[in-house]
């Protein structure tokens, strides 16, 4: 298991979500299979199977990295077990929140006045943190993983363009930044210099690590909860993003087609097959462009993939 993550951190496919991944699995090894002096086949089925307090796609996310680690033993021959099939991944059909501008605005007030106390370090960076990272959510439709695994070396603070690097899919590009947006993370970057000078990720917990998922959900929810009562995810921002763009688009004409080009590009998405999502969640969009292009658009939700490292 070390060496696996050795290789996985060389790869820049390890994360404090894998290690806790990992853990539960050495866990579950140690507690249940005591005498077993190597990986056995029940081992892995047994954990692979089902829990009733999770939902099929929860189980998938579980069991992704020991997927993969039993392919990374099996190509050293270090192993016979085979890689169990995980629950068949079911559809996604969750519908994005709309956001209002009434929302928004109370959000990031919200956002601008957390409080913390002076010797609370895991607190200040909390205040400073999160007014910056859930507007570059807003600002740049980034996905959620693609900000927290934000390295230093990948901000361009002078040129106010950031690249995305080992992302969904393993497609990179760019997103440039807003000129407030980059005023903005320039401010922090130089508060942030003051406490972790050598820091490796831009945004980091009290630890000098990235943050990871469950801390930007659970920190979304208190901060809109506390001023909203409709509910919303962190990753809204992103549909948000996405469907703002569009709205301005309809009068466009043909040169839709240039914008949303553009837009696929600059949201990471591979083909503009993933960004016709956008489509069924706006508005009367495709009785607009049938009209304008004489066109039929049947569009198709995509499956959204939540396996660990892809999302």
């Amino acid at each position: 298991m070390e060496q696996f993550k050795k290789y996985r951190k060389a790869s820049q496919k390890w994360s404090r979500d894998s290690h806790y991944k990992m853990r539960a699995f050495d866990r579950h090894c140690n507690e249940l299979y005591p005498e077993n002096d190597k990986l056995t086949q029940e081992m892995v089925d047994s954990f692979f199977v089902k829990r009733p307090t999770e939902t099929i796609n929860s189980c998938r996310q579980r069991c992704y990295l020991v997927s993969e680690f039993i392919k990374y033993l099996q190509e050293r021959e270090q192993t016979n077990v085979i890689v169990p099939e995980r629950p068949r991944k079911r559809r996604n059909t969750y519908i994005p929140h709309a956001f209002s501008h009434e929302e928004l605005s109370d959000f990031f007030e919200a956002c601008d006045n957390l409080r913390y106390l002076p010797n609370r370090i895991d607190m200040k960076i909390r205040s400073m943190t999160a007014p910056v990272i859930f507007r570059l959510l807003y600002s740049t439709g980034m996905r959620t993983i693609e900000a927290l695994s934000l390295r230093c070396e990948h901000v361009d603070l002078t040129e106010g363009v950031i690249s995305i690097v080992g992302t969904k899919g393993y497609n990179e590009h760019y997103i440039v930044l807003h000129d407030s947006m980059l005023e903005l993370m320039q401010q922090f970057n130089q508060k942030m210099d003051c406490i972790f000078p050598d820091r490796e990720y831009f945004f980091v917990s009290r630890d000098n690590v990235r943050f990871n998922s469950s801390w930007l959900s659970a920190n979304f929810r208190i901060i809109w909860d506390s001023v909203n009562s409709s509910h919303a995810t962190a990753y809204d921002l992103r549909h948000n993003y996405a469907i703002e763009n569009i709205n301005r688009w309809t009068n466009e004409g043909f040169n839709f087609y240039d914008k949303i080009a553009y837009l696929s590009k600059s949201m990471g998405h591979v083909t503009l097959e993933s960004t016709k999502y956008y489509y069924s969640i706006v508005p009367n969009l495709s009785s607009i462009m049938m009209n304008q292009t004489n066109e039929t658009f049947d569009w198709i939700v995509p499956e959204v993939n939540t396996d660990e490292e892809i999302y």
